[in-house]
């Protein structure tokens, strides 16, 4: 993990390999932004038309190096663009920070340190620097060869940065940087889970890993195996596991700081690996299939980023672990599988297995009677086709709780929209041997299999469906702060909607 320190150093006498300013898109052609005043005044104030003149517009995402100036002692002046120039009187947007910081970082990979002279006018801007560096600056090699040529295999993350005129005395901007290393650290350990081959991350070893970092933070934990879970009548968990070798878990973590009025629960979907089970995918779509315990990750990842904050809210995540594999014992298409709600499911599509596991997660969640529940997943390739690969839908019982879930989403930078329950899909899922069928009709299956996990939240509870298949996992080229690979898409979400009711301020 890049280590990252609020400096007051002044440009010029700063140490590093390189220097990071900002320019954004003027009506002319690029500004120099706040923060780098000190490079321009060396170029004459000239810094501007030198950058233009190298093909820099300040458009989002750009990266433009010159040399730096005579007396700087970073040889290097890294340019990253913060898209359009803000309306008088308005700073920079900390999305347009948070990116343009991971896009140096990426750019700078390999580097021993870096000096980041980016506009940091307000606290929240440090931290949406802070966590543009953290964030951008990381890198999934432990199955990367070692040794004499590691080096030429690929170049390690950068390996720290000083954030400059973030005021390093101030109570808030040192705030920002604790919670953006915190939130950034947890973030990217569900990255490294994602990542992470199904061979060595099955139920049981992603439990494993939850019960360590329960113990580290002060998390109580409870694991269900096999066993406890046929006693306790899992039977959605269990037909989804019942094709594989790897048994599966759900796992209970509680974060209960004393004095929290509010609970919270979050229940992640935890396939480790998704062959479709009898329904098998097609080639080219199992490739990737490891990416989709990506809720289980980011739930993961939010609860131990709230116990790492302190945050004044009890936080309850529910791991849904299973892996889903054809074989002698697998779950059928046509069998029916007794639900621990009680509830019967005639599983039309073993494929179709993510709302199962879910299920069970959820009644479990809703027994106690939490204020709200929030679940995520990799759930369908069509919210895919609906909103693409960068952006998740939400689906909720409750109006206000939807837009409220949303609202926090847009604030911390990541892209969301809010979906509908049509009432008339329910009925599609009506089966005539079970209480109902894991599939319907197959437009709007998205929204389908949002109306199908309703079905098993407790009554009275608010409860909102993040369906995260798009941006969770990254087929693609990096940008901003994203990596290819796993995203950890929905763990700020996560995060900012607990910080909320810790203050009081949650729909």
């Amino acid at each position: 993990m890049t280590a990252l320190t609020l400096s007051t150093a002044a440009a010029p006498g700063l140490r590093a390999d390189a220097l990071v300013i900002g320019v954004a898109k003027g009506a002319n052609g690029p500004i120099v932004a706040p923060g780098a005043e000190a490079v321009d005044s060396a170029y004459d104030g000239g810094l501007a038309g030198v950058l233009e003149t190298l093909g820099a517009s300040g458009a989002e995402g750009e990266v433009t190096k010159v040399p730096a100036p005579s007396g700087f002692k970073a040889p290097l002046v890294v340019a990253v663009g913060l898209g359009a120039e803000p309306e008088d009187g308005e700073g920079y947007d900390a999305e347009a920070l948070r990116r343009a910081a991971g896009v140096a970082a990426r750019a700078l990979a390999g580097s021993k340190k870096a000096a980041f002279a980016l506009p940091l006018a307000e606290a929240a801007d440090t931290g949406a620097v802070a966590e543009g560096v953290l964030l951008g600056a990381y890198s999934f090699d432990a199955y990367k060869e070692r040794g004499e040529d590691a080096g030429k295999k690929g170049k390690g993350p950068l390996a720290e940065a000083a954030l400059l005129g973030g005021k390093p005395r101030d109570n808030a901007h040192k705030a920002a940087v604790e919670r953006a290393t915190a939130v950034a650290e947890e973030l990217n350990r569900a990255r490294d889970l994602i990542n992470t081959p199904p061979n060595d991350l099955d139920p049981e070893a992603f439990a494993a890993i939850a019960q360590a970092a329960a113990k580290e933070h002060g998390i109580k934990v409870q694991v269900l195996d096999e066993k406890a879970l046929a006693k306790g009548g899992y039977g959605g968990i269990l037909g989804v596991g019942a094709g594989s070798a790897a048994a599966p878990r759900l796992v209970k973590l509680s974060y209960t700081p004393s004095g929290a009025t509010k609970t919270l629960a979050f229940v992640g979907k935890g396939i480790t690996y998704d062959s479709g089970g009898i329904s098998l995918k097609p080639a080219g779509h199992n490739e990737t299939m490891k990416c989709d315990m990506s809720g289980a990750a980011a739930v993961f990842a939010a609860v131990v980023a709230a116990a790492r904050l302190g945050l004044e809210v009890n936080v309850t995540g529910w791991l849904a672990l299973a892996e889903n594999m054809p074989s002698g014992s697998a779950t059928r298409p046509g069998d029916v599988l007794r639900m621990y709600s009680g509830k019967t499911v005639e599983v039309l599509n073993t494929d179709a297995e993510g709302r199962l596991v879910l299920a069970d997660a959820l009644w479990a969640a809703s027994e106690e009677e939490p204020d709200a529940i929030i679940d995520v997943a990799t759930l369908t390739g069509a919210m895919m086709l609906a909103l693409g690969n960068r952006t998740y839908g939400i689906m909720a019982n409750d109006d206000a709780f939807r837009t409220a879930v949303h609202e926090a989403a847009e604030e911390v930078g990541e892209p969301a929209w809010p979906m509908p329950l049509p009432e008339h899909l329910r009925k599609g899922m009506d089966s005539p041997t079970a209480d109902i069928a894991n599939m319907g009709e197959r437009m709007g299956g998205g929204l389908v299999a949002g109306l199908f996990l309703r079905e098993f939240v407790g009554e009275g509870i608010a409860w909102a469906h993040l369906d995260i298949a798009g941006p969770a996992f990254n087929e693609g080229g990096p940008f901003g702060y994203t990596p290819k690979g796993g995203t950890g898409s929905a763990v700020r979400t996560l995060v900012r909607v607990a910080e909320l009711a810790a203050e009081g301020e949650l729909g």
